[in-house]
């Protein structure tokens, strides 16, 4: 027998936890799967309110058989006395129970500054040349697993909001972060998807080698700083590649992350058809966690912003791998013509706060070919709503002035209006 499924006071030092009963956010561990190694955890597992637990009897020690409590006399009840309505019952001192959307940011943010700290060890002993061990990583890479597949956004909004001060431990795991998404979106398997995630919390490890001085430069760097800064990725190759278990996918990420789908990237100009998934996909969550950063020599960017920047870096990013980024976070440039789940061509808005959902505007019908008055959908994460599938060219679906369509349906016209405009430009291109 390997998994066994016991109650919460059966729980003690040396088992092996596979995974808790009843809701994710409920109980008190971030870890996945673990080892009880001390009387205060048993203790809080025992005390952690979960209807039971799933024990794995050939990592850990087994279960002892629970003895059977005496069944309790029920006592006579009041003639004529109603009970008030559990929902209506609650003691005059507890607080009102916090939204769960609150207590999953909660959450999030413990688990990010946890993963920092751990990170921040990993990263010193580094510096000080001592090899990074799988074991102090992969902790960090469960915890970020299990939080992206209960509430993503939540741990995806937690880590914009970092210390510029440690910006390269918090980079780290937010990086590792949206592989992850990234990953699970692109629908890897579970193996692939945490070497994804090995590989982010990673890839900037060379960056020890980096003088302080140089790391933190507020100004422009000189050619000889920016050198020492390009080399990082060999470094930090050198002191992955130290550890004999190392993920093929980590070193290689940390070595290509730099590189560029035009070949003008570093440290060694590689060709698009080159780069494996996991350096295009690094590539794409490193530049971006960059770019929404509040660091010593710039503020932090918008979502959108840097986003729309990243779309239009001719050259630089795989763009179907970005669109498939885009729709993890989802965070879509302004103006885009994309295909809805409805059979719907809509042009992408631009977002009224920064945390708010995506917004389009629908109008154009796919399988009818024909023009709809226009309408503001928002976005939505699953199928209660519709979804952005794809973007689209223009001129493929005969907008050929684009831009003149795209105002004209920002600017609240109605479809006879998009339409004339649409007809006008395709009778002057012939």
């Amino acid at each position: 027998m390997a998994r066994v499924q016991i109650s919460c006071s059966q729980a003690r030092a040396g088992m092996y936890v596979l995974k808790f009963g009843g809701s994710w956010f409920r109980h008190p561990f971030w870890r996945a799967h673990f080892l009880l190694t001390s009387e205060e955890d048993v203790q809080r597992v025992r005390t952690s309110g979960v209807p039971f637990i799933v024990i794995d009897d050939q990592r850990g020690v087994a279960a002892e058989p629970a003895i059977p409590a005496a069944a309790p006399q029920a006592a006579p009840r009041p003639a004529n006395v109603r009970r008030p309505a559990l929902s209506s019952v609650r003691a005059a001192n507890e607080p009102a129970e916090r939204p769960q959307s609150q207590r999953d940011r909660d959450r999030a943010a413990r688990l990010v500054q946890q993963a920092k700290n751990r990170m921040k060890g990993v990263f010193e002993a580094a510096r000080l040349g001592k090899a990074v061990r799988r074991a102090d990583v992969e902790p960090v890479v469960d915890d970020i697993v299990a939080s992206i597949e209960h509430n993503a956004q939540a741990l995806i909004g937690v880590i914009r909001l970092k210390s510029k001060d440690e910006y390269t431990y918090f980079h780290s795991v937010a990086v590792c972060t949206l592989m992850v998404n990234l990953a699970r979106h692109h629908s890897l398997d579970e193996a692939t998807t945490r070497d994804f995630g090995l590989a982010g919390l990673l890839h900037d490890i060379g960056k020890m080698g980096i003088p302080d001085d140089i790391l933190n430069k507020p100004g422009k760097l000189t050619e000889g700083e920016f050198a020492i800064v390009r080399d990082h990725p060999n470094f930090g190759h050198s002191l992955l590649s130290a550890t004999p278990d190392m993920s093929p996918t980590a070193l290689d990420v940390c070595l290509h992350h730099h590189e560029k789908m035009d070949g003008t990237g570093y440290p060694f100009a590689m060709p698009g058809e080159a780069i494996s998934l996991a350096a295009r996909a690094g590539a794409i969550c490193d530049v971006y966690d960059a770019l929404t950063s509040d660091r010593s020599y710039k503020e932090d960017w918008a979502p959108a912003e840097a986003i729309s920047a990243m779309w239009n870096w001719e050259g630089h990013f795989d763009q179907a791998l970005l669109f498939e980024f885009m729709q993890s976070i989802s965070v879509f440039p302004k103006g885009l013509l994309v295909r809805l789940r409805s059979n719907r061509l809509a042009l992408t808005l631009e977002n009224r706060r920064r945390a708010s959902r995506p917004r389009v505007c629908a109008f154009y019908s796919t399988r009818d070919r024909e023009f709809l008055d226009p309408e503001i959908v928002v976005i939505r994460d699953d199928l209660s709503g519709d979804q952005i599938l794809s973007a689209e060219e223009p001129a493929l679906w005969g907008f050929t002035e684009w831009d003149a369509v795209a105002l004209a349906l920002e600017s609240g016209q109605d479809s006879r209006f998009v339409r004339q405009r649409t007809m006008t430009a395709r009778a002057a291109n012939g």
